[in-house]
């Protein structure tokens, strides 16, 4: 599983999470009969992300439970895995690329889908023992240890859904945590004011010591591992262990190098094709215009994005041009709570809370220009199955009447 059978594939993946998976997948799924590599940088064969923060690190899924697909389905797939390599150079001339360790490999067509690395701490003690992401099996494997051996007191930096997800576990596992997020409201890039107050005051319901507006001004140590988080107000708040959720990096290096248009990813059409011929790009680390981003270019850190990116690569190759122009949608995890957001709520100008948040089952919908472009749905499946529909359509619908609870949202289309 870990080494090149031969000098020449077909297509090549590089990248083993849900868009390399997936791509490979949709190859097979459209009938394409030649080979298949997908190069991972990490031992293991594909799996879920998510649960890394959530039921993984809960310890509510074996790792077992959370691979994509089992090893034997790769094999009946005829997809090759070359795992725990890292691809650093890519020859679009020579439609060739080669690893950190030396291989070189020729390629028909090639699909980027790396993702991104955890974005670290600019600070001193960034780099101590007891500083975490949470990006990888190994990441969570390593926080996982610390708790096995008796850390108690966490810092969590970042309060987008990564360190709140985080938060949620480790409250549950019987941490005491200190959130620390430098904006105003947690969640601020991503939902509007009265879901950020709602998850705020549910952290603080269950312990969790959460400060926004704070600065960190550094990590400190004993020399080796992390004892601390120092504010920039001077203030010293103790930690066993740090866990940095401040968003990723897109993993594009060798793309650029090799070309690529790009910079906050790799520039991408709507079939995923990088400006490299015979290169595509999907998932967290590919740039699109986005119809539900009124054609901005934007990345899209998503399962969803990542799959549905895939999809429209491997029919692409397959000969079949259907542009990218999936709904976007995702999902977190936070004790008993699951929000379901559909469409992009950046760029709002109303958010009509529809429902109590006090009752712990309620939804806010997001509307641009008098337009429905994005549901945010606490414990409300009905709401996000059903306001689906209407981000998808652009519905035109007052204000009052999405704010009644008691008519379902399927009568307003």
């Amino acid at each position: 599983m870990g080494t090149f059978e031969a000098g020449f594939a077909d297509v090549v993946i590089v990248g083993a999470g849900h868009g390399g998976a997936q791509a490979a997948i949709a190859l097979r799924q459209n009938g394409f009969e030649g080979s298949i590599l997908v190069i991972g940088r990490e031992p293991e064969l594909p799996y879920e992300r998510p649960p890394l923060s959530k039921e993984y690190l809960a310890r509510d899924k074996t790792f077992e439970r959370i691979m994509i697909r089992p090893g034997a389905f790769w094999q009946d797939k005829g997809v090759e895995m070359a795992l725990g390599h890292e691809v650093v150079a890519v020859d679009p001339d020579a439609r060739s690329l080669r690893t950190a360790d030396g291989a070189t490999l020729s390629y028909g067509n090639l699909i980027w889908a790396t993702g991104g690395d955890a974005r670290r701490l600019s600070c001193a003690g960034h780099d101590l023992a007891g500083v975490h992401g949470v990006r990888t099996r190994a990441d969570a494997d390593r926080l996982m240890a610390e708790l096995d051996a008796g850390a108690k007191r966490a810092v969590v930096i970042g309060g987008g859904y990564i360190g709140l997800e985080a938060a949620a576990v480790l409250t549950k596992l019987g941490c005491h945590v200190t959130l620390l997020e430098a904006l105003p409201r947690v969640l601020a890039r991503v939902a509007g004011e009265a879901l950020s107050t709602f998850y705020q005051d549910e952290h603080r319901a269950h312990g969790v010591d959460l400060r926004t507006e704070v600065a960190v001004d550094c990590l400190e140590g004993d020399g080796t591992k992390v004892t601390g988080v120092r504010l920039a107000d001077g203030h010293v708040l103790p930690a066993d262990l740090v866990i940095v959720g401040i968003g990723i990096i897109p993993q594009v290096g060798p793309l650029l190098a090799a070309g690529a248009a790009g910079g906050n990813g790799v520039d991408v059409d709507e079939y995923c094709r990088t400006s490299l011929p015979h290169v595509y790009a999907i998932g967290d680390c590919a740039a699109h215009a986005n119809d539900f981003a009124d054609g901005a270019v934007i990345r899209l850190e998503s399962v969803q994005n990542a799959n549905d990116q895939a999809t429209t690569a491997a029919k692409a190759i397959c000969g079949t041009l259907v542009p990218y122009k999936a709904t976007p949608w995702f999902w977190s995890n936070q004790y008993d709570l699951r929000l379901q957001t559909v469409g992009l709520s950046t760029g709002h100008d109303l958010a009509v809370l529809r429902g109590d948040p006090a009752t712990r089952s309620f939804s806010v919908v997001y509307l641009k220009q008098g337009k429905v472009i994005a549901l945010d749905c606490v414990n409300m499946v009905k709401d996000y199955v059903q306001g689906k529909k209407l981000v998808e359509a652009r519905s035109q619908i007052a204000a009052e009447r999405l704010a009644d609870a008691s008519v379902p949202l399927k009568d307003m289309l």
